[in-house]
């Protein structure tokens, strides 16, 4: 059985309550719902363009000082630190849906793909060995151990700018609409959708899922060639972080940006 400490557990399900308390005493007005659509999607890129595509995956490069700023601002959605990340995403394609794979469905249930293993102290530590690549950089170090500073001052900068409103809008309930969009990847796309490559894992293509993460939800796609950035490969599939990945490509920001085009050529 996992075993859960409150430390993680509490700060869990208090934000989940104050979300919910937003969403049944706070008034649905226009204001309320850009803080909500805009702290989340805004969010969301970092998540995919950073932790996912960036950290865990290189699928393109960065300078120091960008790639410092992808870290905080992938940071800023509440999810831990990049290195914490990276590494434990990295052992799940390793092991994807077979004996330690750390959140597979198949393995563990939904629940535990979805949340459970976040709020686990399973998980709490990583293999250091597994991000050397990223651990060499001792403002990456920093920034992952102390992972909390950058969703707090996040959260401090939207009060400031948005008031009471923006707060619980922007942050409280947009953080919970964050996490759970971010981990419908490790549950739902293993569990719902089609299948267009026979990977040796349960990985699913899922357009709902693709369009609520910027496109993360072409994830058999991805299961196929982990290192391309782009994932939606045919036309109608988009994907939104690789498309604004490309414009930061066009001014310089991003470099090297691999798809699977790159990578069979």
């Amino acid at each position: 059985m996992p075993s859960y400490r409150y430390g993680a557990v509490i700060p869990f399900f208090a934000l989940h309550l104050a979300a919910a308390g937003v969403l049944v005493w706070e008034r649905w007005t226009a204001t309320a719902l850009t803080w909500l659509i805009g702290s989340y999607f805004f969010r969301m890129f970092f998540v995919t363009a950073g932790y996912h595509r960036y950290f865990s995956h290189r699928s393109y490069r960065l300078g120091r000082i960008p790639q410092f700023l992808m870290a905080w601002m992938a940071q800023a959605s509440a999810q831990k630190g990049v290195l914490w990340w990276a590494a434990h995403h990295r052992t799940h394609h390793r092991k994807s849906d077979q004996e330690g794979d750390i959140h597979s469905p198949r393995l563990a249930g939904l629940w535990w793909s979805h949340a459970g293993w976040v709020i686990s102290n399973k998980h709490d530590d990583f293999e250091s060995g597994s991000v050397k690549d990223f651990a060499r950089f001792p403002e990456l170090v920093w920034i992952s151990k102390h992972h909390w500073i950058p969703t707090v001052a996040f959260g401090a900068a939207v009060a400031a700018i948005g008031g009471w409103t923006g707060f619980l809008w922007g942050y409280v309930l947009g953080t919970v609409a964050l996490y759970h969009g971010t981990f419908t990847i490790n549950s739902l796309a293993h569990t719902w959708g089609t299948r267009r490559f026979a990977t040796k894992d349960d990985s699913r293509n899922n357009p709902i899922l693709a369009l609520i993460t910027l496109g993360e939800g072409w994830h058999n796609n991805h299961h196929f060639f982990p290192s391309s950035c782009r994932q939606g490969y045919r036309w109608w599939e988009v994907d939104i972080t690789y498309y604004l990945l490309k414009l930061l490509s066009f001014v310089g920001i991003a470099r090297d940006v691999r798809s699977a085009r790159t990578l069979s050529s």
